[in-house]
């Protein structure tokens, strides 16, 4: 299957925390960092989860804030430090790319944005992803 999703890290499911009907997933990426993704239950069964699963978290671009450096307060748990590596700009929007431990993530934002954070590519990034934005596909 082809998917319009650009961001496709791979990784292993290293623990699975079963809610209600929710369960968090934490997904050890090739490059060592920990993602975590919020999932159903029905998910976690019907995709055959546990700890040492191969899978690849899947983010949409518009679901991956960026800040100049690790966020302390924040109930965001996914932060993914990096290297922005190229900025395509439009009239409004811009794209990101930032190489991770792991992949390239891109990040859809506005022109702003990119303005404001003095985003360039050789800039340390990090990329903020909450837990119930990150999907999650076997390998």
């Amino acid at each position: 299957m082809t998917l319009s999703i650009r961001n496709q890290l791979p990784g292993t499911v290293t623990t699975v925390t079963p809610g209600e009907v929710m369960a968090t997933v934490a997904v050890r990426l090739t490059g060592g960092r920990t993602l975590t993704a919020a999932i159903t239950l029905e998910a976690v069964t019907e995709l055959g989860l546990a700890p040492g699963s191969a899978v690849r978290a899947l983010v949409k671009s518009t679901e991956v804030a960026l800040a100049t450096r690790p966020v302390e307060g924040l109930s965001i748990r996914n932060q993914l430090p990096g290297t922005v590596t190229d900025v395509t700009t439009g009239g409004a929007m811009a794209s990101v790319k930032l190489s991770v431990d792991g992949g390239v993530l891109t990040a859809a934002v506005t022109r702003e944005a990119v303005d404001d954070l003095a985003l360039r590519a050789g800039s340390p990034a990090v990329a903020l992803i909450k837990a119930t934005e990150v999907s999650l596909a076997t390998a």
